[in-house]
């Protein structure tokens, strides 16, 4: 039977329409605020707490956006969930306090940036979960991209 390592992550945008990145202090490139799932614990009870451990805050997670599955060579296989975490007030992005043993920086980067900021698989995944965004159901992927049918 499959044992996945599973992981939950949310995606939150500015006024402007730009991406909440984070940067993790262990790896090279930019992320979006999530994790792995504990045992026993919900992909959505992750998400909330990661992004709260991880930023400070506690806004409304919204409707699941994707679905990714995304086996590793190094890690094994993965199944990547990813939520709407909706639009950020400027009240709340003032609130961040990032994990300092954990996080470098956050920022907001428009779309056309993610190719540069993150890893090919992440930068897949996250730019079909944004044209998930207002769709009635969440996307299945495969590798960070749909699959052939």
């Amino acid at each position: 039977m499959a044992r996945p390592r599973m992981a939950a992550g949310a995606l939150f945008f500015n006024d402007r329409g730009h991406v909440l990145l984070v940067r993790p202090s262990y790896k090279p490139k930019w992320e979006i605020p999530g994790g792995y799932i504990e045992a026993g614990e919900s992909p959505l009870a992750a998400c909330r707490r990661e992004v709260r451990e991880e930023l400070g805050i506690s806004p409304v997670i919204g409707s699941l956006l994707v679905v990714d599955w995304a086996p590793s060579e190094a890690e094994g296989d993965k199944v990547l969930y990813v939520f709407d975490g909706g639009e950020l007030r400027p009240g709340e992005v003032g609130a961040i306090k990032l994990a300092s043993d954990e996080l470098l920086a956050s920022e907001f980067h428009p779309a056309d940036a993610l190719d540069e900021l993150l890893i090919p698989r992440l930068a897949r995944r996250v730019k079909q979960a944004i044209t998930a965004r207002g769709q009635a159901h969440p996307r299945y992927l495969e590798r960070g991209e749909l699959p052939r049918m």
